[in-house]
């Protein structure tokens, strides 16, 4: 990495880390640089260390996702970019593996958003990340017939998160919802 890059976390990284970052899991077999159990505290890194944490399908594999959301607001910088990739509660993904231990909605993450009222009536965590974005299916292609089906259930999801989670989530369900965290210290 040179000077400048940013420094990158990819946790859970599996046999798929993302190219630059420190790819972290409990799998000695997997790519990652660094082997831990990711539900043991603290992470092997330094305060303050990474530009962006990337936990894309792993947050649902763990015990306790308070103490790893305030693990990543330990070791990532101030403003960094925490991007977390979970299967939404009402895809069949979300319940089909029997390793996963919860389930995730549109407000899961409020609970951290110092600007949202979960966190100012129940104040579970001193881990503050402001929810810049939040997006279904961000990286899943469907085509064909299911393509053009799920493709108006996805763009009124992403447009209007609240009504379609309210109104149409148990009709449509999509696969997965992605979170931009910014770190707040």
């Amino acid at each position: 990495m040179t000077t400048g890059s940013p420094k990158i976390l990819d946790l859970g990284c599996g046999n798929r880390k993302r190219a630059g970052a420190v790819g972290i899991d409990v799998n000695h077999c997997s790519s990652a640089d660094v082997v831990h159990d990711l539900d043991k505290f603290p992470y092997p890194f330094e305060d303050s260390s990474f530009d962006e944490i990337y936990a894309d399908n792993v947050l649902e594999h763990l015990n306790d996702v308070i103490k790893v959301m305030e693990e990543l607001h330990r070791i990532s910088k101030p403003e960094g970019l925490v991007k977390v990739i979970v299967p939404y509660f009402r895809a069949k993904w979300a319940f089909i593996d029997p390793t996963h231990r919860h389930f995730f909605t549109i407000d899961s993450f409020s609970y951290f958003d110092p600007d949202h009222v979960h966190n100012k009536l129940f104040n579970y965590s001193r881990a503050t990340f402001r929810l810049e974005q939040r997006v279904f299916n961000e990286n899943i292609r469907h085509g064909g017939i299911i393509g053009l089906m799920v493709a108006p259930v996805k763009f009124l999801a992403n447009k209007r998160p609240s009504c379609y989670e309210t109104l149409l989530s148990h009709l449509f369900p999509l696969d997965d919802l992605t979170f931009y965290l910014r770190t707040v210290k």
